[in-house]
């Protein structure tokens, strides 16, 4: 069956298309996203604004106009972190709803960590024993560990690379200025105490194997030195936390602005990969993880691989 994911995250708007069914690879037949930066439509007072709003009915409608070109038996419609955490999420879900006819499901942080975490399990299999699986977002953290396709343990905390970059290093808008050294240090003082409810939590369950997932990750490693995306699918990345620091070390120095110029480095994401960049270094370094494997496949192909578990024949 050809099945559709639109998932309205916190920097984008992605629909990915493939062609699947039960036990076999999802083959991707198209994909496409618009850039809203919806965590950064939030007002003073937590709820999207109105110009937000109207960023998002355009982009889901325009994405659903693709999926029924495409010939999607189904479209899998949801949405995390930046519209979980809007105080008007009820009303902005509603008016996408009655003008595009697209139901949003909210995940919770914990039901994100759990889809990223099948997603892990069937990319690696069985033999990669206990995982322990990271994705930084725009929005939010998600940390899951376990043996099984469901997770022993499955959290979230707010700390997602965007929501750091503004609230906490308060990027310059132009990204010609890099934060202060003092912003940087006090952006790792309040990470690691975000950090102090989980780590125990994560260290009773326990892990053979640690993965990252998330584009954060997926540049760091490549400024580390990782395979770049032309190697293909199936080439072997990881990341070590000795060349996370080295990474780390060098482009706290560079304006966000300049950021993009960095071979791997996405456009779109250049000003919140320093944020980003100090979590990762920080759960690394709290969860006493050495090098780390990085997986393509993520919260949407859990989705997929959820919604196929859903259809198979008993």
């Amino acid at each position: 069956m050809r099945l559709g994911v639109l998932d309205v995250g916190s920097n984008t708007v992605h629909l990915l298309v493939v062609d699947a069914h039960h036990g076999a690879h999802p083959w991707p037949a198209h994909s496409e996203k618009v850039v809203l930066r919806l965590a950064e439509q939030i007002g003073p007072g937590g709820a999207l604004t109105e110009a937000g709003a109207d960023a998002l009915v355009k982009a889901v409608g325009t994405a659903r106009a693709a999926a029924s070109r495409l010939q999607t038996d189904d479209l899998l419609a949801f949405a995390t972190s930046a519209v979980r955490d809007a105080t008007n999420a009820a009303e902005v879900l509603a008016r996408v709803r009655d003008e595009t006819g697209v139901r949003l499901e909210v995940l919770s942080g914990a039901d994100e960590a759990r889809m990223t975490f099948l997603a892990v399990r069937r990319w690696f299999g069985w033999s990669a024993g206990r995982l322990l699986v990271m994705d930084i977002g725009g929005g939010s953290l998600e940390l899951a560990a376990g043996i099984d396709e469901d997770p022993d343990a499955a959290m979230s905390l707010p700390l997602g690379a965007g929501r750091l970059s503004r609230e906490r290093l308060r990027v310059d808008p132009s990204g010609a200025v890099p934060p202060s050294a003092e912003a940087v240090e006090e952006l790792r003082e309040h990470v690691h105490g975000q950090l102090d409810r989980v780590v125990k939590n994560m260290a009773e369950v326990g892990w053979e194997r640690p993965v990252a997932t998330s584009k954060t990750f997926r540049m760091l490693a490549r400024l580390a030195g990782a395979a770049p995306s032309g190697a293909g699918l199936w080439a072997r990345r990881s990341l070590t936390r000795t060349g996370l620091r080295q990474v780390l070390g060098f482009i706290r120095h560079i304006p966000p602005g300049q950021l993009h110029e960095l071979e791997g480095v996405s456009t779109a994401r250049a000003h919140q990969l320093l944020a980003g960049a100090v979590v990762a270094e920080a759960v690394m370094r709290r969860l006493d993880v050495d090098a780390l494997d990085i997986c393509p496949w993520a919260l949407r192909e859990g989705v997929i691989l959820r919604r196929l578990d859903q259809l198979a024949p008993l």
